[in-house]
């Protein structure tokens, strides 16, 4: 029987080596089975997410991790579609470093933010290499009372994991919040692992990875929220298509899942 389910662009380079990349179709089912959050997702890589249809008719953007991108570019333009069109909004790891980017670029104004890991040369590094790398780490990370994140976490202190060797320039901090934007979430040594924007429907981004949460079967609280918002956003705004569970079919240049 056909319902209406709201759509999901999952935006990155899909790729079996990266294990948060294979765990996006379990979590998926999870929340379908567990959570009865059902939606229709769609893989769009960085190289098309930045076209001006893309990301037409989506009621939610997840930015997921597997830096590198292909194309910085698109990688940005999914952020900003997202923060300016309203569109619920999650990033992981990379999609985090990309959110960050993206604000200081288009609404702080600095032209010259880079990416460390894709441009060490420049001089106006955002994103540098931690002081101690992330990858295959576990750490807690404390949260702001009153935030988003914990809302969404229902806590204010977590245990999450990581894979992750780039992290925000603290030197930028001063102008980001300045701008508007809410670090929300920080570990024992104070530096930044969640941000989140106040005034949007839903946008929030974590340095560690939900998505390697547990055993995979299931969602992490961001994932339910994401999953929650996109359905919020597919009622208020009609963008959900009558389609059954698990159609897998292609959508544009992505490739469903």
């Amino acid at each position: 029987m056909a319902y209406l389910t709201p759509r999901i662009a999952l935006v990155g380079d899909r790729s079996p080596a990266v294990r948060s990349h294979a765990r996006v179709p379990g979590l998926l089912d999870a929340l379908a089975e567990h959570d009865q959050l059902v939606l229709d997702a769609y893989w769009i890589p960085t190289e098309d997410a930045g076209t001006p249809t893309a990301l037409d008719g989506f009621d939610a953007i997840w930015l997921l991790p597997g830096s590198p991108y292909r194309s910085e570019a698109g990688a940005l333009a999914a952020v900003r579609t997202a923060r300016e069109r309203g569109i619920p909004f999650l990033g992981t790891c990379a999609g985090f470093q990309h959110a960050v980017l993206e604000y200081a670029r288009d609404v702080c104004g600095i032209g010259g933010a880079a990416h460390g890991e894709s441009h060490p040369e420049r001089d106006e590094l955002l994103i540098v290499p931690l002081t101690c790398s992330l990858v295959g780490h576990e750490g807690a990370v404390e949260i702001t009372p009153g935030s988003l994140a914990e809302r969404v976490f229902e806590t204010t202190r977590t245990l999450e994991r990581y894979h992750c060797a780039y992290g925000l320039n603290a030197d930028y901090l001063a102008r980001l919040r300045g701008r508007g934007l809410r670090f929300s979430g920080v570990d024992g040594t104070g530096e930044v692992r969640v941000l989140e924007l106040p005034g949007h429907p839903f946008f929030l981004a974590s340095l560690f990875q939900p998505e390697l949460a547990g055993d995979g079967t299931r969602a992490h609280p961001a994932i339910r929220a994401l999953a929650a918002a996109a359905v919020e956003h597919a009622s208020a705004v009609g963008h959900a298509s009558a389609v059954g569970h698990g159609t897998g079919v292609e959508h544009g240049t992505g490739v469903g899942v």
